[in-house]
């Protein structure tokens, strides 16, 4: 049994018989619950505590559950918030659509994250569960976070940082957007690969910044583009993802590091280093991060261990030399103080056991097994679809669509065929140069990537029909 299928299917009855049914409205009991939707009283019990959390239903022990007195009548007209708000901030409605969990029945080919099959959810449970019996986690500790693990970021990145130039974060995602605010003005102009992370396209608008694409290719950011993107703007800040770039995958090759940072401590600029897939490499051993080689503090480094961990697991860690490192920790501070002390120390825990890289070397091996699945389901089914070059590494395949083929009505097709992926439009800055799909090889297994291309082959059939 499927509890949380089981639940929402609860909670969408409920919902439903509350729907303008008169307040004190009794409700169907557990036990009739429990059978017409097949499921648990625990399953029925939790999904009642989560609608009377809502206000929607007054669930009364001994007595039942009946409809709440606010959830009863004509809807409360809510239109006047439009006009007290405003205009709404540009960039969360691509987000959103990105983060959307997916319907039970659908095959995700689209997600940030790993399968929970392919999570250390055991290793991470352990772990915090002895973190929660210290009592010192409970207690307040430095706002930059703990010492030994911002020297554990530190190490890893190469040795060019120090613990104290590190401020931790509630994920790499708020480091992008403390970054944003704390390096740069609103207004002001910040560059960005094209196609880039959405997500830091998100929080850089959401800065107010002026998003300024410059192209890539199979090689990473063009140099000499970069170099006049500078010149023309005035900007002061690169955004920029070396490694395993999202969405397209690519790895910024060597020659072009040297001409990268040229260009940047030419213009006398900052370049933020994404460094979101340090750990998960799938062929070969990865290049260190541009930090590591970085005598003059242009670069400012993030690195996030929710990626190769799980969802849950929001825990990054930000920082630069100098005066920028200290902007980064002072903007911190303003945002939330500090990250939950068992959540550090659950993770200081993770990482520094032998559970750590016992869990990187299986997932190497597991990402491979599914990015050959899925290039496989490719090449049977969908063969135009397949990419010019494979990423070495990552979660995803950057996949071009044939002549005339929209990617956000294929997106819909796909959805309307039980299969989720995500069009290529919104991961660029501007107008993209052509048609590409997103493609995730790390949310599914692989027989479940087989049917999901075969899936989204029968949409592309219907949209050219």
């Amino acid at each position: 049994m499927n509890d949380d299928n089981a639940a929402a299917r609860v909670i969408q009855d409920l919902r439903a018989l509350s729907h303008g049914a008169p307040a004190g409205t009794r409700l169907p009991t557990v036990r009739e619950l429990t059978a017409r939707h097949q499921a648990s009283p625990v399953t029925v019990a939790r999904a009642i505590r989560q609608l009377a959390a809502e206000g929607v239903v007054d669930a009364q022990p001994g007595r039942g559950t009946f409809v709440a007195a606010h959830a009863a009548g004509p809807a409360a007209d809510l239109s006047w918030q439009s006009i007290a708000l405003g205009p709404g901030p540009a960039g969360p409605d691509a987000m959103q659509a990105l983060l959307a969990v997916p319907r039970p029945g659908m095959i995700p080919l689209s997600s940030g994250y790993l399968d929970a099959d392919l999570q250390p959810a055991a290793a991470l449970g352990a772990a915090l569960a002895r973190a929660a019996r210290h009592p010192a986690a409970w207690q307040r500790g430095p706002v930059e976070g703990r010492e030994d693990l911002r020297a554990w970021f530190a190490r890893t990145a190469g040795g060019a940082l120090r613990a104290d130039d590190l401020v931790l974060c509630p994920g790499g995602q708020a480091a992008l957007s403390t970054a944003f605010r704390a390096l740069v003005a609103p207004g002001d102009p910040v560059l960005m690969e094209a196609p880039t992370y959405l997500g830091a396209l998100a929080a850089a608008r959401a800065a107010g910044l002026r998003v300024i694409p410059v192209p890539s290719d199979a090689d990473g950011v063009r140099p000499d583009l970069l170099a006049a993107a500078f010149r023309r703007s005035g900007a002061r800040l690169f955004y920029c993802q070396p490694l395993y770039a999202n969405p397209h995958g690519a790895v910024l090759s060597a020659s072009r590091r040297r001409e990268v940072m040229e260009a940047v401590r030419a213009a006398g600029a900052f370049l933020l280093e994404d460094d979101y897939a340090r750990d998960l490499a799938i062929d070969g051993d990865p290049p260190p991060p541009l930090v590591a080689d970085d005598p003059d503090g242009h670069v400012v480094y993030l690195r996030s261990l929710t990626k190769p961990a799980a969802p849950g697991l929001r825990l990054a860690a930000i920082g630069a030399r100098g005066a920028a490192g200290a902007r980064l920790r002072a903007a911190r501070i303003l945002d939330d103080f500090f990250v939950a002390g068992p959540l550090q120390q659950a993770a200081l825990d993770f990482v520094t056991s032998p559970a750590w890289p016992r869990h990187l070397r299986s997932l190497r091996l597991s990402l491979r097994t599914r990015r050959t699945a899925l290039l496989d389901a490719l090449r049977r089914f969908l063969p135009e679809l397949l990419p010019a070059r494979v990423p070495p590494g990552g979660l995803h395949l950057w996949t071009p669509l044939p002549d005339g083929v929209d990617d956000v009505s294929l997106t819909t097709a796909a959805a309307a065929e039980q299969v989720v992926v995500f069009p290529g439009r919104p991961w660029y800055a501007a107008e993209p140069d052509a048609a590409h799909l997103r493609l995730t090889f790390a949310a599914a297994a692989p027989d479940q990537l087989e049917e999901g291309v075969r899936r989204l082959a029968r949409a592309l059939a219907t949209l050219r029909s």
